[in-house]
């Protein structure tokens, strides 16, 4: 079976520079070298002429990167800066609400190198980069499906629903809509192979190449937080008015401890108490060693 490919925004700005250290090829013509690409009375503008969209493919997909200039990674985070980054495959751009948006194209198991990578340190233990390359992969291919059920349906999907009593607005399926995940912490955080650096990450992806999770026939739409409450909610209470069996509330505890139940946050003294204090929680942990291992330097 052919793998895949997934179409990831990256950048999104009026302008946008981007260095080509090898030859790609765009129509059939070879560039390289620094360029940019300029918004324009709704048109791109490079090289002195407008386009309305603009793909520059590889030579070899495996081996042939590009350089994005000043990408803004930690999106509204308090650590939020901007850095220059290098991704595999192809790159497209395209013109979107008055500016460019720069799209990376490449194949799954390419971008989920970079996502494991991003989203935890790229040293962390075979077996928890195993675990996160699986969850990773499900809920990235069940997004390119619900995407495609979407498109085939011809409706319009809204993520909207209102009663008399309650307005509520699911931030997430409907930002973004001309590719199919982006690139921070909104979606997964992909970085390209800026950080993709480690024998252990590349182990990881080739011992669950093509693995997925799957309940009732479809791929898992499944989700994961670095954000330690001690208990994780159910899925239509966080990203969408849709129940999943499979996503259902838990504490999370050590297996040597007493099993405790979850609190009852809808119960003001409750969720008081819980948010002032230190609930007791598996990943409730203040080891330097542990942490190092596990996160990224700008998330200690």
């Amino acid at each position: 079976m052919k793998e895949p490919k997934v179409h990831v925004g990256i950048l999104f700005e009026p302008q946008i520079e981007f260095n080509l250290p090898t030859p790609y090829r765009i129509g059939g013509t070879e560039v390289c070298g620094k360029q940019t690409v300029t918004y324009d009375e709704g048109k791109i503008l490079w090289n002195g002429r407008r386009y309305g969209e603009l793909l520059f493919e590889p030579q070899n997909e495996s081996t042939d990167a590009f350089e994005l200039l000043d990408v803004t990674i930690g999106i509204n985070f308090h650590w939020e800066r901007k850095e220059d980054q290098r991704f595999l495959g192809a790159l497209k751009i395209i013109v979107e609400d008055g500016k460019l948006t720069a799209i990376n194209v490449v194949k799954v198991e390419d971008y989920l190198t970079s996502v494991i990578s991003s989203e935890m340190s790229a040293t962390a233990s075979l077996e928890l980069l195993k675990a996160h390359a699986v969850i990773s992969r499900s809920w990235l291919l069940a997004q390119i499906q619900k995407n495609r059920e979407i498109a085939e349906a011809k409706t319009d999907y809204s993520a909207f629903t209102q009663t008399e009593e309650e307005l509520i607005r699911w931030y997430d399926r409907e930002d973004h809509t001309r590719f199919d995940v982006c690139a921070d912490d909104h979606c997964q955080r992909y970085q390209g192979i800026t950080r993709a650096s480690t024998e252990i990450v590349k182990q990881a992806i080739a011992a669950t190449y093509g693995r997925i999770l799957m309940y009732d026939g479809k791929i898992c739409d499944a989700r994961f937080s670095k954000c330690c409450g001690g208990a994780f909610e159910e899925f239509q209470y966080c990203w969408e008015d849709a129940k999943h069996p499979y996503l259902a509330k838990q504490r999370d505890y050590s297996v040597n401890s007493q099993k405790p139940t979850p609190p009852d946050l809808t119960q003001e003294a409750e969720a008081d108490h819980w948010i002032r204090t230190s609930p007791e929680a598996f990943c409730n942990t203040t080891d330097k060693r542990i942490l190092s291992q596990v996160l990224n330097n700008y998330d200690q």
